[in-house]
């Protein structure tokens, strides 16, 4: 009560009072009606002014992983070569001789001047702990000598299939910088995180997506990740409802994963396969049709999945046969053509059923290919956040021309297409309310773009919050329980501090999320977290 209430229901998108009982929502409308069905004894929330929106919905994190960088080293604000250094260096006296030091989350176009790191920068304070840590894009690492050592890379070393090691171009010595497929050459020395590791990870994970007002996120993710949902679904501490995708050359195990997700709950799902077609921009390596502005010398790297021509094609058509749903990585604009291009196949050889794929990210797009996902039914799963950093540099690695058609967030909408919104959590903040006002202005995060960086692409706010809203439910087949608020869907929703819809997007960087409630049961702020609302 005294709040407003947007449901996210085209037939009564405005309400007075939400009553609930048990997980489910009973009533949505006036207060007198909430008061009367919900009965004498039920317990009131004062909204204090602020807004209630259906619970927000992540459609693309890297979740286990954030939760992990929530514990890890911390590189993403470092400024300069001397600040980088000195974390690491900090890191190393913190740690047991031969611990491996990783995550990171570094982003080179803050350093000044803005170059990418080196080996020599850190090997003189980690003779004994090799270092393996991440871009913040998850595209590119940085390795020390000793990390080198233990993987074997060496001066000769050839570059895999869909990555690039990186050797200084006067000495042909490795610098250090590893390239998509070629950073898996050490993540194998590196190993996955311990079970026990992965469960305090995953507690961090959940507390952050609470205190945002996430109720529901998508893990692109694999098997082993989804492995370890199932053995925390057990402890009975989730906390937001999880739907997990797992790497499309693993789709022969779906089949038993699915059989082992526990029936009759609705917390964890097994969502589909996630596959890659190439890089990312910031790395240098998304897959373009024309050279880079900045380096003429590439178009980017195709994802090792696309490696031989041809094995994609036939990866979606076994995803196909088997039912599945099809998420799969595109960012530049020969990538995501290709992608549309094996999806109109598969397509075109089953012929219709409702199947939902995914095109994730569907960065920079040529015009002729905006049209494509409405008319494919195509879902354009797409990270406004990235907008506001990317627009800094994006012309100067693609040039002016590009740019245009790059984020296509109103020109995707006008063509019919559903924009599922998400963050890629830990490549930008978790935080939903960042997407929706990035969406909604188009501002970059260094305050050059008042009036929005490419502003033709502006959507309106209610179109932003639906794809956080209604637009992820539909993405993960769960628009019956979820998106929106009406009776006898799930009991999932935030309350704002402020109504944004009467302030407007500028009020949008001071909003905080005050409550969050997944099945009826407060789950932030902790002080309530159990609790009925």
């Amino acid at each position: 009560m005294n709040g407003r209430i947007w449901t996210a229901d085209p037939g009564r998108p405005w309400a007075e009072a939400l009553a609930v009982r048990g997980d489910r929502i009973l009533a949505v409308g006036g207060e007198a009606e909430a008061r009367r069905l919900a009965g004498p004894d039920a317990e009131v929330i004062d909204l204090e002014r602020g807004l209630v929106l259906p619970g927000l919905i992540d459609s693309h994190t890297h979740f286990l992983g954030g939760g992990l960088s929530l514990l890890n080293l911390n590189l993403r604000d470092a400024r300069s070569r001397e600040e980088f250094t000195a974390r690491i260096a900090a890191k190393a006296r913190s740690l047991h001789k031969g611990r491996w030091i990783v995550q990171g989350n570094w982003d080179q176009t803050l350093f000044t001047p803005a170059e990418l790191p080196r080996l020599e920068w850190i090997d003189p304070a980690t003779p004994d702990h090799p270092v393996f840590v991440d871009r913040f894009d998850l595209h590119m690492s940085l390795a020390n000598s000793l990390a080198l050592r233990l993987a074997g890379i060496i001066r000769d070393t050839p570059s895999p299939d869909g990555g690039e090691i990186v050797k200084d171009p006067r000495t042909g010595e490795p610098t250090g910088i590893l390239k998509d497929a070629a950073r898996d050459i050490v993540a194998e020395r590196v190993g996955p995180p311990s079970p026990a590791e992965k469960r305090t990870a995953l507690q961090a994970a959940l507390a952050e997506a609470a205190r945002f007002g996430l109720t529901s996120v998508t893990d692109m993710a694999d098997a082993q990740t989804y492995e370890a949902y199932l053995d925390f679904l057990r402890s009975g501490l989730v906390t937001c409802r999880v739907s997990a995708y797992i790497r499309v050359d693993e789709a022969g195990l779906f089949a038993g994963l699915r059989e082992k997700t526990p029936p009759g709950q609705n917390l964890l799902r097994l969502g589909g396969v996630k596959g890659f077609t190439d890089g990312s921009l910031g790395s240098g390596t998304a897959l373009f049709f024309e050279p880079y502005a900045d380096d003429p010398a590439t178009c980017g790297i195709p994802a090792r999945q696309m490696v031989p021509e041809g094995i994609m094609d036939r990866r979606l058509m076994e995803a196909e046969q088997a039912g599945l749903q099809a998420a799969v990585h595109a960012i530049g604009d020969k990538a995501n053509s290709l992608l549309l291009d094996m999806f109109e196949r598969v397509f075109r050889a089953s012929g219709p059923r409702d199947r939902r794929w995914r095109v994730e990210h569907a960065q920079h797009l040529r015009p002729a290919d905006i049209g494509r996902f409405g008319r494919l039914g195509i879902i354009a799963s797409v990270q406004p956040y990235h907008a506001a950093d990317d627009g800094r540099w994006a012309e100067k690695k693609i040039g002016p021309e590009r740019v245009k058609t790059t984020f296509a967030f109103r020109s995707l909408l006008d063509s019919g297409a559903v924009l599922a919104f998400g963050s890629d959590w830990t490549v930008a903040p978790l935080d939903p309310l960042t997407g929706i006002h990035a969406a909604a202005t188009r501002r970059t995060i260094d305050g050059r773009n008042p009036g929005g960086w490419n502003p033709t692409e502006i959507i309106s706010l209610e179109e932003a919050v639906l794809g956080y809203t209604r637009n992820g439910a539909y993405a993960e087949f769960a628009e019956r329980d979820k998106g929106s608020l009406e009776p006898g869907k799930l009991a999932d929703f935030a309350v704002l501090d402020r109504d944004i819809f009467r302030l407007g997007p500028d009020s949008i960087p001071e909003a905080r999320c005050r409550m969050t409630v997944v099945g009826g049961r407060v789950v932030f702020p902790p002080d309530r977290a159990g609790r009925r609302p």
